[in-house]
Formats: C-alpha cells, sequence, structure tokens
C-alpha cells in the first residue's frame, strides 16, 4: 500500500534525533512523511492527516499547530520531554506523549485517529465522546470481514450513517450500497422489493422485475426497523443468509448473490423473540456482530459539534448566514434530554439557521418546550410498540412494563439454562464434564488458549509461565492459558488475558484485540493503565 494511501504525516524538526526516529516508523507503516522545521510553509501538496511534534510544544502552538490547523484542520500529537503538559497547552493536541515513548506506539495510535477521521468524513458521524469512539473502533474492525452487522439503538441515533461507514471502509465500497426501511412497506410489497418478481406473479405485474437483492450483488443492503417484519418474510431472509440463493416473487429459478447484510432495529429483538413475534435462528444470524449507539443524551459532549457540523450545512443549503448562538443558549441545547435524538437536534438546528433573527441566538429564541419553560410537557423515549390506542382495551404501562421485565428475565434464565447444561455435559473423549479442565491441583482454567488446545484435554504443563510480579496473587500462564487462583480480582484476570493473548501472538496488539473481542485502541489504554506497556521496554 502507498504512501498516498495511507496519509501523509508531518514530523516537526524541534527534537531532530526524534523526529527521525518517528520519520522511520511512518515510512514503513506506510505513511507519506515529511520532517518540517518550525518556519516552514505547509500549504500546497496532499492533505494534511497528522502533524507530530517533539518537543517545544510551547513554541509549535504558537506557528506550526496553527498553521497545519488552518491549512487541512489536521489534528496534533505532542512528544514531551515532561509529562506534566500546561492545560492551556493540552488543548491544541489530540494525544500527548512522554519522551520516552516508543515510535511504534505512536504510529499505533495515529493510525487509529487517521482511520476514526476518514471514516466519519466519509460518512457524516460526528461525535468525540468515549461512547462515539468506541463505536467508531467497531465499525473499523467490523468493516473488512463479511459477517452479518446488527446496529440497534433508539430512532434518530444515526444507524443508517454506521451502516454507511461499514460500507465504505468495506472491499465492496465500489459497489452498491442499498438501504430498506422495512417499516415503510406492507409484506406482500417487502417481499416483490427484496426478492423481485416474475411477469403474472400477482395482479399488476405486469413484466418481471429484479429485487433489491440482486441489485445490490457483491455490495451491501442495509435493512432498517428490521423488527417490523413479517414472520413469513423473516424465513425467506433466513435462507438468503444461509444459502446465499432465493427465488423471484411467482419464480422457479433459484438465483445466487454474494451481498452483505446489515440490519438495524430500535427495538428489543430478544423480546420480540420471547413474544414469537421475531425468528429465534434467525435474531443469532443476524446477531453475529453488533454495535449498539448510544442516544444523544448520553453523548452531550458532542452537541456542540453536531450543532456546528449541522449549522454548517444548513447554511449551505439555504445560503443563509447564521449569526451563531450564545453560550447561554447552548447550555440550554446541551441540557435537554433529545428524546429525538441526533435527528431532532439537525431539525431545531435547520429551523434556527432558516428564523435567525439576523443577530446571535439567544436562550428566547429556542423553543419552549426545549427550554422546559413551564406549562410545556416534554416528550420521553419509549419503548416501540408501548404506545397504544387509549380507547382501545389493554393493559396499563405500569402492567406492561412489569411483562416485558418478566420477559427479560425469562429470556436470561433460558439462555443461563442452556449454558449450565452445556457445562454439565460430558464432552466426547475426555472423560471429564464439559467446560472444565482436568487436574494442576483444583485450578481453573479462564482465559486464552493456544493453537491447537481442545477444552477437555489435559495439558503436559512443565513449568508455568508468570507473567509479573504484580500481576495479584496467583496470575501465571501455563502453556498460555490463564489460571485462576484464590485472591484475584477481575483486574487481576483481565491483565492475566491481555498478557496471555499477546504471548499468543507474539506481540501482535491488532491480532490479540481480535482475539480478546475487544477494539484495538481499547487494548492500547487498558495496556498503558497495567503498566504492560513498561514491562514491553524492559
Amino acid at each position: 500500500m502507498s504512501g498516498a494511501d495511507e496519509g501523509r504525516v508531518l514530523v516537526s524538526t524541534h527534537h531532530l534525533e526524534r523526529a527521525g526516529e518517528l520519520r522511520k516508523a511512518f515510512k514503513a507503516a506506510g505513511y507519506e512523511v515529511e520532517l518540517v522545521t518550525p518556519d516552514e510553509d505547509v500549504s500546497g501538496g496532499p492533505p494534511i492527516d497528522l502533524l507530530v511534534v517533539t518537543g517545544s510544544p510551547a513554541a509549535a502552538v504558537r506557528g506550526l499547530v496553527g498553521r497545519v490547523h488552518a491549512e487541512s484542520k489536521a489534528p496534533a500529537f505532542a512528544i514531551v520531554e515532561d509529562e506534566e503538559l500546561n492545560p492551556g497547552l493540552a488543548a491544541h493536541y489530540v494525544e500527548v506523549f512522554s519522551d520516552a515513548v516508543r515510535a511504534d506506539d505512536v504510529v499505533f495510535v495515529a493510525r487509529l485517529l487517521i482511520e476514526r477521521r476518514r471514516l466519519q468524513a466519509s460518512a457524516g458521524i460526528v461525535g468525540e465522546t468515549d461512547a462515539m469512539k468506541e463505536v467508531l473502533e467497531r465499525v473499523v474492525q467490523f468493516a473488512p470481514v463479511k459477517s452479518t452487522v446488527l446496529i440497534t439503538g433508539e430512532s434518530g441515533t444515526g444507524k443508517e450513517l454506521v451502516a454507511r461507514g461499514i460500507h465504505y471502509l468495506s472491499s465492496r465500497r465500489h459497489r452498491p450500497f442499498i438501504a430498506v426501511n422495512v417499516a415503510a412497506l406492507s409484506e406482500t410489497l417487502l417481499e416483490s422489493e427484496l426478492f423481485g418478481h416474475e411477469k403474472g406473479a400477482f395482479t399488476g405485474a405486469i413484466d418481471s422485475r429484479r429485487g433489491l437483492f440482486e441489485l445490490a450483488d457483491k455490495g451491501t443492503i442495509f435493512l432498517d426497523e428490521i423488527g417490523e417484519m413479517s414472520v413469513l418474510t423473516q424465513t425467506k431472509l433466513l435462507r438468503v443468509l444461509e444459502q446465499r440463493e432465493f427465488r423471484r416473487v411467482g419464480g422457479e429459478d433459484v438465483i445466487r448473490v454474494d451481498i452483505r447484510i446489515v440490519t438495524a432495529t430500535n427495538q428489543d429483538l430478544k423480546q420480540l423473540v420471547a413474544m414469537g413475534r421475531f425468528r429465534k435462528d434467525l435474531f443469532y444470524r443476524l446477531n453475529v456482530l453488533h454495535i449498539e449507539l448510544p442516544p444523544l443524551r448520553r453523548r452531550r459532549e458532542d452537541i456542540p459539534l453536531l450543532i456546528d457540523a449541522f449549522i454548517e450545512d444548513a447554511s449551505k443549503r439555504h445560503d443563509r448566514h447564521f449569526e451563531g448562538i450564545s453560550q447561554e443558549a447552548m447550555e440550554i441545547l446541551q441540557d435537554y434530554h433529545w428524546p429525538g435524538n441526533i435527528r431532532e437536534l439537525q431539525n431545531l438546528v435547520e429551523s434556527m439557521v432558516v428564523l435567525a433573527p439576523g443577530r446571535q441566538l439567544l436562550p428566547n429564541d429556542i423553543p419552549a418546550d426545549v427550554r422546559g419553560a413551564p406549562g410545556t410537557a416534554a416528550l420521553v423515549p419509549v419503548t416501540p410498540g408501548a404506545v397504544e390506542d387509549p380507547n382501545a382495551p389493554g393493559i396499563r404501562p405500569e402492567l406492561e412494563f412489569i411483562f416485558r421485565t418478566l420477559v427479560d428475565l425469562r429470556m436470561d434464565v433460558d439462555d443461563l439454562r442452556k449454558e449450565f447444561e452445556t457445562y454439565r455435559s460430558p464432552r466426547p473423549d475426555s472423560g471429564v464434564p464439559g467446560g472444565m479442565v482436568p487436574g494442576h491441583d483444583g485450578k481453573v482454567e479462564i482465559g486464552v488458549r493456544p493453537a491447537g488446545g481442545v477444552l477437555g484435554e489435559p495439558w503436559d504443563v512443565e513449568e508455568p509461565i508468570e507473567v509479573s510480579a504484580e500481576d495479584g496473587p496467583g496470575v501465571v500462564l501455563e502453556e498460555g492459558a490463564v489460571v485462576y487462583r484464590p485472591g484475584m480480582t477481575m483486574e487481576d484476570l483481565e491483565r492475566a488475558a491481555i498478557a496471555a493473548a499477546l504471548v499468543e501472538v507474539r506481540g501482535n496488539r491488532r491480532k490479540a484485540a481480535q482475539m480478546l473481542a475487544i477494539g484495538e485502541r481499547t487494548l492500547y489504554r487498558k495496556i498503558k493503565k497495567f503498566g504492560m506497556d513498561e514491562d514491553d521496554d524492559e
């Protein structure tokens, strides 16, 4: 992969020796790297993806960082000799490293940041809170594979944007992306839209027509509001997922397709399964990979960023100049609970841009229900399907809540019972209960198994591998297994599992993150938290 594909990185020469190390590491990772002096002109050329300042962060803020940000709005890293950085300067850098940091670690963090920013730019996803960073990490992690993805979250949280982001980062990005709102189509029409139909298949079918599954061949199809799909159509969708083939309505020929299916819902599919409204086998087939989008009220720090993005977009579309929002008005918007989430915020910002009074927006210009003025009723998010006709017979909302809670409890108990039965059932040819590893003085294996290990078979363990003297009481690796002993805490187990995974993949952090089913950035933070990067240096 060429450097132009990876991105353009500038490294300052405030600390020349350090700059040379970073230049070599970034080039090895495929980036186009330029060494720049503090007073150098950075205008022109390809867009800048990142600036790395080596020492003298205060001097760089007054010159180089400002010029780079004005040119490409690129983020900046700082590497300083003193880990204590002036808080006023820290605002100019997205990451601050001590001078002892390894160049490879800087490249690791930089790659995640650049990939996340490119995803945000291509899909229009705005957000810098930890919750959104976790979502973006999962998108980057899920995009290259072919597995189905289920996106859940309240209405208006941006599920389609996430689905588009998965498509844009995948190998299918040059193929079609087709979005279908299942709730907007009747059962008969939905079946015809998805699978197509033959001439004369039903009244009005005057010609043959290809369905969306055919049109999305080699690409991605996004099925929104999947919980609204009828059970009959669910059965046909399951066949497409399992066999990658289907028949048109009224047709006899089998049509094979190569598509990736991404689905989304604002409902609790486990509840629908328990109530008989959604097939259990289809649920597990759709829920191979899962992304949960947080509601806007759980990411209030992103509200100013979203408002700025919506103002810029609405001003361009309507050719209106908007004077901005006062601090008091912004605080009101951040305090509001936003039951309609991002969609509600976007609509409000557009109305403010169109109806702006030619001055800065003040608190009194915000609608009364958003300000929480007396006498206004605020909407609250409710479970879809919970609102019924008040004149229709039915149970009260309080009883419905209790019923749904009991359904959830029953599902959890059923899942636990199945897991327990699996645990108790004997493993073939092992002679021991399933789920248990025999021997080793009553210790219980809980973690990572080396390649080729079979659960239930004894191992020949000659020498336990000590992780560290600071790993906590009883933490050892035996042939790559994490072993529990009395006195260990959850942090001890987590640290030992990370250490075992790193040993198994010989220090490759990307593979370790995949093995542990966590994001790479999450793994990096935990490694720093447990001081394991210091162990590596030793």
